[in-house]
């Protein structure tokens, strides 16, 4: 049978590393074909070489039957393959249409014709129901449609095979499904499309074929329609996989967070935490639930001082830290695992060890009168490298050399490790594999039996219910109810966080 894309017996080795161990991979045309594995896995890698990004030792690459050497993802666009990477390749102050154009400009007498590429640009969001303004600026438009951008970006150059990286990783709920949709108007239209994901639920959801690797190696390709979540995850991982939370019933004590008639505005000033009140208690899991765009974010960055409040009180353990700086409140007890690991979380060219040490950097025995102690550092690097099975090459990897899972198991380490007396943990579990977030939920109860407080923010409905003791619904920048998850429904909460109210007995 001839395939779109044959990937045989490819080898690519970093120094330290071997990412990829003679793997294959084999595509149908107008099939959904999904690449799955752990973080570091290598499974980018696997696709950065199809792309042309890397040059592999061995394999052999044919596209269409044909064998085929891509050398740079010029080559790749010509065979008809795009990438969607999954952090984005966007330049923040263009626009839309100049994006999508960027080195490919099409010209007349010299001159860019942007309105000519606007007008394609809009034809072909239409076509694929990308709906997207060809005029705005990319600062100003939210994470999905900037993927959205990404998509329009590979079908401007023709692409029929489409790589989508980690897709949904940076998604709300309602974008996953619209990027469903979109994905099956493509495959509709003849492309055919290879996911990288380590999503069970969306292979099950979307794809024909799915091909599992593991550490570097190919375990085999299995048919979807075939196959359940169990199955996959074990050959994911090697082992069975626990998605239900063993936990036992929490034993809240005194309240370790306390916010009353809390107000932060946004970037153009306006409220988005809007006279919020809020307590969290040591021994207990607090998780917020809402629909992207609520306040979370701004509350987050309140309470952590990345953000000055406007009016309101934020005590931490009976000391009111509204007004300190990000350093003091810290001290005061606070671990904070950021919703965005790249911007909040990690300087990316300092290395894992310095990385894992920011928050603590400048203490004994890291430093002493202000020099820094790297032996110690690096100690202290490796060990929590080897608990949290962060795969980098070394201690000494640059944080940006690591896959985005193991960036965010890096930042968790550190936070974890210093077991804060309130853990703030946003989106924990955003772009990590099964294993690593049963390995991450067991660590959020381990805190909290210590006696810890700790505040969760995801947009994953089932990881609300699976790990709160108690979940505060957020909505319009107000906590509307504090329910009990196991007295509630995903329903339930979807009313609530929609802005309804729950039916009680006895009220309608």
């Amino acid at each position: 049978m001839e395939y779109v894309i044959e990937m045989n017996g490819i080898r690519k080795e970093f120094p330290g590393i071997v990412a990829n161990d003679n793997i294959t991979l084999q595509v149908k045309q107008g099939e959904i074909h999904a690449l799955l594995g752990e973080n570091g896995a290598g499974k980018s890698t696997l696709m950065n070489v199809l792309f042309g990004l890397y040059q592999p030792e061995k394999g052999e690459i044919k596209v269409k039957g044909e064998p085929v050497k891509i050398t740079d993802p010029n080559v790749a666009n010509r065979l008809g393959i795009g990438m969607v990477h999954q952090h984005f390749m966007l330049v923040h102050n263009f626009t839309v249409t100049e994006n999508i154009i960027l080195g490919s400009e099409p010209t007349v007498a010299g001159k860019i014709n942007i309105k000519d590429a606007a007008k394609k640009v809009e034809e072909l969001s239409k076509r694929y129901g990308l709906a997207v303004d060809p005029y705005a600026k990319i600062e100003d438009i939210s994470v999905g449609m900037q993927q959205r951008v990404e998509i329009l970006k590979t079908l401007y150059r023709g692409a029929e095979i489409l790589i989508f990286d980690e897709p949904t990783a940076v998604l709300t709920p309602q974008e996953i499904k619209e990027l469903i949709q979109i994905m099956g108007k493509l495959v509709a239209e003849g492309k055919s499309i290879i996911l990288i994901t380590h999503k069970l639920k969306e292979i099950m959801a979307v794809c024909d074929r799915c091909t599992v690797i593991r550490k570097g190696k190919g375990i085999g390709t299995v048919n979807v329609a075939e196959t359940n979540p169990d199955e996959l995850a074990a050959l994911m991982v090697g082992r069975e996989v626990h998605f239900k939370v063993d936990k036992k019933d929490a034993e809240p004590q005194e309240v370790v967070l306390e916010i009353k008639d809390l107000v932060v505005t946004d970037a153009r000033n306006i409220p988005s935490v809007n006279g919020l009140d809020l307590d969290v208690k040591a021994g207990e899991i607090l998780g917020i639930a809402g629909v992207d765009g609520n306040g979370q974010s701004e509350l987050i960055e309140g309470i952590t001082g990345l953000r000055k409040i406007k009016s309101g009180s934020i005590k931490i353990n009976g000391k009111e830290t509204s007004h300190l700086s990000t350093r003091k409140i810290t001290e005061t007890g606070i671990g904070h695992i950021p919703e965005d690991r790249h911007k909040h979380g990690l300087v990316l060219d300092y290395t894992v060890g310095e990385n894992i040490v920011l928050q603590t950097y400048y203490q004994k025995p890291y430093s002493n009168s202000g020099i820094l102690n790297d032996n110690k550092i690096y100690e202290k690097a490796k060990a929590l490298i080897a608990e949290y099975d962060v795969r980098t090459p070394s201690e000494y990897t640059p944080a940006r050399a690591l896959s985005g899972g193991n960036q965010q198991k890096a930042i968790i380490a550190r936070e974890v490790d210093r077991s804060p007396s309130l853990l703030i943990a946003a989106q924990p579990t955003r772009g990590l594999d099964v294993g690593a977030i049963e390995f991450i939920h067991s660590k959020l109860i381990e805190e909290r039996d210590k006696g810890r407080a700790v505040l969760l923010i995801s947009f994953e409905l089932d990881e609300i219910m699976n790990l709160s003791d108690r979940i505060a619904v957020i909505y319009e920048g107000k906590i509307v109810d504090v329910v009990d998850p196991k007295e509630t429904t995903e329903q339930e909460l979807g009313l609530l966080m929609a802005g309804g109210k729950r039916e009680r007995e006895g009220v309608s």
